[in-house]
């Protein structure tokens, strides 16, 4: 049956003020019953409402290889790969893990390639057996983020204390990133004590995402960063449709709203984190 609010496409929101970036999408992806759409108008109509760059998220090994071949066709894009942590042990199972994890490394020396993730730890739909390898493989990626020099973006659900043990013991990147933020306000302090980036999706939006904007609140703006995660997370007002790159200005305005900010401040602020996290799209 098809799901009516995913075939239907949001309406482009407000241009914003000041130009920012998506740090993190998957232009790979399309949802069940969305229409689809080429990617050069995806990143057109993103552009037209002010988010100019974007970071291309490949967490599959066949994701990854679209998203090395995808950056070099369209200026507007970097890239990141890794192998998502629900690929993780299924990669374990059928004994290749360390074949792909070889071919992440080939690909993330990409000079347009500047983040290893999404990586990091994801417990809720894996059950216990797959949490051992999960960790080894989260381990391997940072190793990896830091003997390429590259940015690191952490999946992290239902995980909190582990991922944040684990960098502890690993050492985190310099420059290390919470895709899609979901802990708590006293998480967000230890991460911004610790040097990491915030970066926060469209369930900031949500009117039940009281303790996500309170984690927001006590973020200092030099720390953040925004994404949509698309074609998933889409913020208030289009929740339950496909989301996309151009709906990041709904979620870029109510963080402004939530920090007491204006919108032009918080533009700044997003586009410069995201040229010291990701180097220059140019």
């Amino acid at each position: 049956m098809t799901d009516v609010r995913l075939a239907e496409r949001p309406e482009l929101p407000d241009r914003l003020p000041l130009p920012v970036v998506d740090n993190h999408c998957h232009l790979d992806i399309r949802r069940d019953d969305a229409p689809e759409v080429a990617l050069r108008q995806v990143i057109s109509e993103a552009a037209s409402v002010g988010v100019d760059r974007l970071v291309q998220i490949g967490c599959d090994i066949g994701s990854a290889r679209w998203t090395a071949a995808v950056v070099d066709e369209h200026p507007a894009l970097l890239g990141g790969v890794a192998i998502h942590p629900n690929e993780v042990p299924r990669h374990e199972a059928a004994g290749d893990l360390d074949d792909v994890l070889d071919e992440i490394a080939s690909l993330a020396q990409h000079p347009r390639i500047r983040v290893i993730g999404e990586t990091g730890l994801d417990y809720y739909r894996t059950g216990p057996d797959g949490v051992a390898v999960q960790q080894e493989s989260f381990r391997r990626h940072i190793a990896l983020a830091k003997r390429l020099g590259l940015a690191l973006q952490i999946h992290d659900r239902d995980a909190h204390d582990d991922v944040l043990r684990i960098l502890v013991e690993e050492g985190a990147p310099e420059r290390t990133v919470l895709h899609c933020y979901s802990g708590d306000m006293e998480m967000a302090r230890e991460c911004v004590r610790r040097g990491y980036y915030l970066s926060f999706a469209g369930t900031v939006t949500f009117r039940s995402a009281k303790d996500l904007r309170d984690a927001l609140s006590v973020t200092p703006m030099e720390h953040l960063l925004v994404e949509t995660d698309a074609p998933y997370l889409t913020p208030t007002p289009h929740r339950g449709r496909a989301n996309a790159p151009y709906l990041v200005p709904h979620t870029v305005r109510a963080m402004a709203a939530t920090l007491n900010t204006s919108v032009p401040q918080l533009c700044q602020a997003l586009s410069d984190n995201s040229e010291h996290v990701y180097g220059p799209w140019s």
